[in-house]
């Protein structure tokens, strides 16, 4: 079973949720941990993993022969993106811009483009304590787009009877990436206005691709019963709900996992598990 854990907006508690649930997990079922969340990968603060290997992860982007390319221009009009501009002389490439397709390449008349890796993050694998298999994609700072990175990070993930994939927070590409093809998507709000507004659009983003989805209530109380009268209007289960703990807060600022910190957190995540199992059907 593959569960996307994901959130409107950041802060909402989404990586405590995925991480303790997979730890919860592991003591009854093989888990899995895959650390989508590229740009600020945090899971391993939690699950403090014994990492065993790390790849670099590149992806190609075209490199012209100056000095046999005619600048016809066909390039420049075939990209969407301006990620090559051929001008009287010579044909620009913003490698930041580039997203790979190889098009370039394929419509050069003259055959002087080719492709070549440009390194933009890391692959990192590892071992938990508990015997999670550990998987995370780390983008390198200042790379502009993620989704490869994402791509990548879930086609690395290993064998196991639960798959935890820790979405990066919002409604963006990266998002649609790391929840494409999960059986379950578990949206982490708390009861706020603004993580109210979030997950509305997390919703949409979510039926779209035709997911089964429920919801997790983190800092239960903190708020007013706005964010329940929204799942209850728009027919969508709250999965669980997590208090406003003082304790659950200093477990997170040293690093803990809550359910080994907190009593009665992993009886949460437990009946969590049972829910989406309800949810999936």
């Amino acid at each position: 079973m593959k569960i996307a854990i994901a959130s409107g907006k950041g802060g909402t508690g989404k990586t405590i949720v995925a991480t303790n649930l997979a730890h919860v997990l592991s003591r009854s079922e093989r888990v899995a941990y895959i650390d989508c969340d590229v740009e600020e990968p945090n899971g391993h603060l939690f699950l403090k993993p014994e990492i065993a290997e790390e790849k670099v992860f590149s992806v190609l982007v075209p490199s012209v022969d100056l000095d046999k390319c005619t600048f016809c221009g066909k390039c420049g009009e075939l990209c969407q993106y301006s990620a090559i501009v051929p001008l009287k002389e010579t044909v620009l490439v913003f490698n930041e811009l580039c997203h790979s397709c190889g098009g370039c390449r394929l419509v050069c008349p003259e055959d002087v483009i080719e492709e070549i890796p440009r390194p933009v993050g890391k692959l990192r694998f590892g071992r938990s304590s508990g015997g999670i298999e550990f998987v995370e994609g780390r983008l390198n700072v200042g790379e502009a787009a993620p989704t490869p990175m994402v791509k990548a990070t879930k086609q690395a993930t290993p064998s196991a009877d639960v798959i935890i994939i820790d979405a990066p927070p919002g409604t963006s590409c990266p998002v649609m990436a790391s929840v494409r093809g999960s059986d379950a998507v578990v949206m982490v709000s708390d009861q706020t206005p603004f993580g109210l507004h979030d997950l509305k659009l997390a919703v949409e983003t979510t039926r779209e691709l035709e997911l089964p989805f429920g919801v997790v209530i983190n800092r239960d109380g903190l708020g007013d019963d706005r964010t329940e009268k929204f799942c209850e209007s728009e027919h969508i289960p709250i999965l669980a709900r997590i208090p406003d703990s003082r304790e659950i807060a200093e477990a997170y600022a040293r690093g803990q996992l809550a359910a080994e910190a907190v009593d009665g957190y992993a009886d949460i995540m437990e009946s969590l598990y049972v829910r989406i199992r309800e949810l999936v059907g």
